[in-house]
């Protein structure tokens, strides 16, 4: 379970709400009711949702719920497992060959790590194996990125229309507007309610989403990019120790910020 993600959520609500209801330094939840009103939920929620669907195939939509599971799964991405069971793979090459690892990867929960032990088995240049994985890796990377970018999509969406149902407001605001003057306050204040509701969807929901499918997308990308490593050194017959150091260290230089993966590399066209 996140629980950083649900605190975060939960946490950032009952907060709003309080700081709605203070009088003062006193609650006063009546004045809750001053922040409600349909007509913006429908033109914020239903505008940002309207926008979303438009700009993303039916393909993507429906994964939704997908996308949510895989915040809130407690499946983690490894390294640090991933480099001892490279490892592992490395002393049973260097024992008995690689073909002594066909048994052992059929073991695998991962696909692409099974493919890739797979692909040295069969005995594939090392140049060849390497583009393949790594065109695996930057596959999964733009499904990643079209993702993400359906939520940061309702991030900039979701105050746009806010502001829009401001402009509703003003608009209907200055229409009926007569000779009494006290009814422009509580007008007003309905009006601006909709630039609120943006705000809050934007940053309370659409960008939390988004970046944690980028985090959990720069976690599974690090961890083929360990396996591609790995593979790559037990079929040049690297000793086990001497694998396990590298991958150490190139996953230190990542949590340094030193390597940016498969995704820089996509960048500059290399």
């Amino acid at each position: 379970m996140n629980v950083t993600f649900i605190g975060g959520i939960v946490g950032g609500v009952l907060l709003i709400l309080l700081g709605m209801s203070l009088d003062g330094l006193t609650p006063n939840f009546t004045q809750l009711g001053n922040f409600g009103d349909l007509p913006s939920v429908f033109i914020v929620l239903g505008g940002t949702m309207a926008a979303v669907v438009a700009a993303n195939p039916a393909s993507r939509l429906k994964n939704f719920g997908k996308h949510i599971g895989i915040i809130f799964n407690q499946k983690k991405y490894n390294p640090l497992q991933v480099i001892d069971e490279i490892t592992e793979f490395a002393q049973i090459a260097r024992k008995n060959g690689l073909l002594a690892l066909e048994e052992r990867a059929n073991q695998l929960e991962d696909p692409f790590f099974k493919k890739s032990i797979m692909l040295i088995v069969d005995g594939n240049d090392a140049d060849k194996v390497r583009d393949m994985l790594m065109s695996d890796i930057e596959q999964l990377s733009a499904r990643h990125d079209d993702v993400i970018a359906m939520y940061e999509l309702g991030s900039s969406a979701a105050p746009a229309f806010g502001m829009i149902g401001t402009l509703i407001g003003l608009i209907n605001m200055l229409a009926s507007m007569g000779d009494n003057s006290s009814d422009i306050g509580p007008a007003m204040s309905v009006a601006l309610i909709t630039t609120l509701y943006g705000v809050i969807l934007a940053n309370l929901v659409f960008n939390p989403i988004s970046n944690n499918l980028r985090t959990r997308d720069q976690e599974e990308i690090l961890c083929r990019q360990l396996v591609v490593e790995g593979v790559m050194a037990i079929q040049s017959g690297e000793n086990p120790k001497f694998v396990k150091e590298k991958l150490e260290g190139y996953l230190e230089q990542s949590a340094t910020g030193g390597n940016e993966g498969g995704k820089k590399k996509k960048d500059k066209g290399e």
